[in-house]
């Protein structure tokens, strides 16, 4: 994982022709149009193409002599009238671009473009894009054996002046080592914004070497000796150190933390010993699971991911599951749902959720245990959380190959994009009370990675 600072790259011409965030979207104002990041898979290689429409509904959208073509995103996240495309690279800095509706109804890019650090989730504060990774901290807060104690390393993009900064790592106020007071660094997963407050879930992640080297090795529970590596090995997003204890030592537990302003420092953290983290993961990306219902309550989902650890004593007993912070507090109340025993043989889990609107809320079910081999992200199931029910969605297409990154919230209706294997992919209208889901708008392309709405900007 990479620190420094958000580096502008060159900047381009935002007008050349051809050329939620998780959080969903909510409510078109009639003004505006839908778009769509959609991939294009040619004989000739692959293509990124920006496209727009006027429904989700119906209809047959096309890129043919349509929209903008630009390097693609691993995110498109729509914020406050502006399209971001975030850019994930394995340990190394991704490139961010934003775009926007012009008046002539056309996609625009705008004229920055910046490499920002790598990042691992991010969220939304006001007029900010927040990107967060877990890496190592300045060489001046390095321990007498050179271990670099892991750091808290934010990108914030604003997205209406078009600037960027990152946060000052230098006085050691963000380090995430001993984050939660066993020793273990932590990463955040996603950040939620209710008032002025962020709620961000803490995912431990073990001990660095850093932590592992401190005092004498004061924070390696009896009995996880094992776990520390002697040499440096795997590759990937599985990469370790020498002398590092990958994976957490505690794997019946979850924590928030909650911090009261975008500065991120000196949050408020809360526990509770029901579900396990709270994230859904793939590879290095951890996804957002702490979402804010309309009520204002805080639901903290988990996936229990810790079920695929290898080792037993890394392994979560807990079941995946659902747990609430009542709106205007500061802990977790009683409430508590079994989500996995509503499941399919009362073993399979989530990869990622959003809510849908009221108490209800979207999720991307796996279609066998987390503990089986090679889970398939590709059923959805609508969550009601007021009665604490669980229903898969009916009325998708069977040959699903991936589902989309974003989702929109109107009418009673949430909307996700669904791509299909050797057809056009297509927005799903799923209502959330029913679980039925109807065909909307389809593109003639090979997939919908993400879309939203936006208003022209004057």
């Amino acid at each position: 994982m990479f620190a420094g600072a958000v580096i502008p790259a060159v900047a381009l011409c935002g007008c050349a022709e051809n050329d939620n965030p998780d959080s969903p979207v909510t409510g078109g104002d009639g003004e505006g149009k839908f778009v769509f990041a959609t991939t294009i898979q040619g004989t000739n290689g692959v293509a990124y193409d920006l496209i727009t429409g006027e429904s989700l509904d119906d209809g047959e959208l096309t890129t043919v002599n349509n929209g903008l073509v630009n390097p693609g995103a691993t995110q498109w996240v729509f914020h406050n009238n502006y399209l971001y495309a975030l850019a994930y690279n394995q340990g190394n800095a991704g490139t961010t671009r934003s775009y926007i509706l012009g008046n002539d109804g056309q996609m625009h890019a705008r004229d920055i473009e910046y490499n920002i650090s790598r990042f691992s989730s991010y969220g939304t504060y006001n007029d900010d894009i927040i990107t967060m990774s877990t890496g190592d901290g300045p060489k001046s807060l390095a321990d007498k054996q050179g271990f670099l104690p892991k750091t808290l390393l934010i990108t914030y993009l604003n997205v209406v002046n078009e600037t960027s900064r990152s946060n000052n790592t230098s006085t050691g106020a963000y380090s995430m080592e001993n984050f939660l007071g066993n020793g273990e660094y932590v990463t955040l997963a996603g950040a939620e914004q209710s008032g002025s407050k962020l709620y961000c879930g803490a995912v431990p992640m073990g001990l660095s070497q850093y932590g592992v080297a401190y005092e004498d090795r004061k924070w390696v529970r009896p009995g996880y000796e094992h776990l520390v590596h002697e040499e440096a090995g795997g590759s990937g997003s599985g990469t370790y150190k020498a002398g590092e204890l990958v994976g957490t030592q505690y794997p019946d537990e979850c924590w928030i933390a909650i911090y009261d302003n975008e500065n991120m420092t000196n949050p408020t953290l809360i526990k509770t010993n029901k579900i396990s983290s709270p994230c859904g993961r793939f590879k290095s990306q951890y996804y957002q699971t702490v979402w804010a219902a309309e009520n204002g309550d805080i639901y903290v989902f988990s996936s229990s991911y810790a079920k695929t650890m290898t080792d037993p004593g890394q392994k979560t007993t807990l079941p995946a599951g659902v747990c609430r912070i009542p709106a205007g507090t500061s802990e977790f109340d009683d409430y508590y749902c079994n989500i996995e025993a509503q499941t399919p043989g009362g073993n399979r889990s989530f990869m990622r959720c959003w809510p849908a609107g009221g108490n209800s809320f979207l999720m991307i079910m796996y279609d066998r245990p987390l503990t089986e081999k090679n889970p398939a992200a590709t059923e959805l199931a609508i969550f009601d959380a007021s009665s604490k029910k669980l229903t898969y969605v009916s009325g998708l297409p069977q040959n699903i190959s991936s589902i989309g990154k974003t989702v929109y919230v109107q009418n009673g209706n949430v909307y996700i994009p669904i791509n299909v294997e050797n057809e056009e992919p297509a927005v799903y209208a799923i209502n959330t009370t029913t679980a039925k889901a109807i065909k909307g708008v389809s593109i003639k392309a090979t997939e919908i990675n993400g879309f939203g709405y936006l208003t022209p900007i004057k």
